[in-house]
């Protein structure tokens, strides 16, 4: 559906500032929201909130429906009396530019259980009416993701797939052990949770008061070790040992001459058609309940998708094959009605795809950085937009605006100064930022690594590097006044700006 003209801001946040070492829900996020409604923006948008897994990727999670339990606040925590001063005596001396997830998960997870046990012994019966209120609403997926987390605590963290078949295959026999014999385990579980949509239930009214919509990320792929995989196979391509066999990809591309091995399973269509979409309509219920907004990661795989075999190490050698997304999004409004969504239709795009995005008039994603290394035909290119579209300067994927220009060819470079006229003396990162506010598309959204202007450093991610990525942190002075002030002012001056702001200001 097309959206008024506005702007936004992308943050995931494990960027916020915290002395925990990864950002939370706490009040550095709320700190955010502030700076967003003073610079007149009107969205926030983030990455999948999942509980991740390894490689710490949002796009890697062990659940779809569930939040992570390591953006808890232990400040709300201590407001609740959950935690006290004390047990932060022995907090570590977390690095402050980026997240050191093996220590932070460590300490988290400590306090997170002592949080539980102060709960299960002193919460007051509000609490625990709300607490019973959000597992008996949150069942049809609560129920599974925590006895799944459980088992995997039990099994010292492998992999579902290798646990014991009574365990893997879901026997009923097992799991109803599994039920009694690691119900401490499965309460803790409920907990985070319950704490996580708690606190960002909070923080989310908190933006919507002010203006602001969050955009929430669903990415098209689950992760193989996960809990939407383990109770759902059938929905799954696997093989009778659970393991995988098509995974999902791209074939190469702009990031990467070998293309992009996912690993996930791919979906079996034939069968979540027989299910009228069962599945797919909870996740979209499960986001729609904390996010305004849905952005569909890979949309292209809902109209043909990249499947690799088994045992391949490349994506090279893998096949389209069609995907029933006419159908999928159909049943989606029949049932849900008219979704806000927004399509990633980056990489090999068809017209069929085209079609696809443009019969259910989702925007598609333009990005600045894509735009000056080829021909006038080039689709990132301003001049070519339509206006039901979102541009970026960059995506979570790309390298930083000023890390970008720093990198390009002479050539490239010239085509930009050309386009522009000159490089703005305050940084080729302003010079994009108003391109992307100046442009028809309906919306811009702005990653804050560029509305800070900063470089290479401040990547959030690399496609292909399997190490180091999802780190990134700002400190708490980057957000000043004067930056709020100027993005302000181009938000007003490029029309983006809020209406009910510009009536109070007159």
């Amino acid at each position: 559906m097309p959206f008024p003209r506005s702007s936004g801001v992308l943050l995931h946040p494990t960027s916020f500032p915290s002395r925990f070492g990864i950002g939370d829900l706490g009040n550095e996020a709320y700190r955010f929201i502030d700076f967003l409604e003073r610079s007149y923006q009107q969205y926030w948008q983030v990455l999948p909130l999942g509980p991740t897994g390894y490689g710490n990727s949002p796009y890697m999670c062990y659940s779809a429906m569930a939040g992570n339990p390591f953006l808890i606040s232990f400040d709300k925590l201590r407001e609740d009396h959950l935690l006290a001063d004390w047990d932060f005596a022995n907090l570590p001396s977390f690095p402050t530019h980026k997240v050191d997830y093996n220590s932070v998960i460590a300490y988290k997870t400590h306090l997170l259980k002592l949080a539980c046990q102060n709960f299960k012994n002193q919460a007051t019966p509000k609490q625990r009416q709300e607490f019973d209120n959000f597992c008996s609403r949150k069942a049809h997926w609560l129920d599974d993701y925590a006895l799944f987390m459980a088992l995997k605590e039990a099994h010292e963290g492998s992999s579902w797939y290798t646990w014991e078949p009574g365990y893997a295959k879901r026997k009923p026999d097992s799991i109803a052990t599994a039920r009694k014999e690691l119900e401490d385990l499965i309460f803790y579980q409920k907990f985070v949770q319950f704490q996580f949509f708690h606190q960002w239930s909070q923080l989310k009214a908190y933006a919507n008061e002010r203006g602001i919509e969050i955009i929430g990320d669903i990415p098209i792929y689950v992760a193989h070790d996960s809990a939407d995989v383990w109770a759902n196979p059938e929905i799954f391509c696997l093989d009778e040992a659970g393991e995988t066999e098509l995974m999902a990809g791209v074939p190469p591309d702009y990031f990467s001459a070998t293309g992009q091995l996912w690993g996930n399973p791919v979906y079996k269509w034939e069968e979540l058609e027989k299910q009228d979409f069962k599945w797919w309509i909870q996740r979209f219920e499960v986001m729609l309940d904390y996010v305004d907004i849905i952005r569909i990661d890979h949309f292209r795989g809902f109209e043909a998708f990249w499947a690799v075999p088994h045992g391949e190490e490349t994506a090279e050698n893998g096949e389209w094959i069609k995907a029933p997304g006419e159908a999928l999004f159909q049943t989606i409004a029949r049932k849900l009605g008219r979704l806000p969504i927004l399509a990633e239709d980056l990489g090999v795009i068809t017209p069929e795809v085209e079609a696809l995005r443009d019969q259910f008039e989702f925007p598609g994603m333009k990005i600045l950085q894509f735009a000056f290394g080829s021909d006038p035909g080039n689709p990132f290119l301003p001049f070519n937009f339509t206006r039901n579209s979102v541009v970026y300067t960059g995506s979570h994927d790309n390298d930083t605006t000023e890390g970008w220009f720093e990198k390009a060819s002479d050539w490239e470079k010239n085509k930009l100064r050309m386009y522009l006229g000159n490089i703005n003396h305050d940084g080729v990162h302003w010079d994009l930022i108003r391109l992307a506010l100046s442009s028809i598309a309906n919306q811009a959204i702005i990653p804050l690594q560029d509305v800070l202007g900063f470089g290479g450093d401040a990547r959030m991610n690399f496609p292909g590097k399997p190490e180091g990525n999802w780190e990134w942190r700002y400190h708490d002075h980057d957000l000043t006044p004067e930056l709020s002030a100027k993005f302000k002012d181009l938000t007003i001056l490029y029309g983006r700006a809020p209406i009910e702001k510009l009536r109070v200001k007159s």
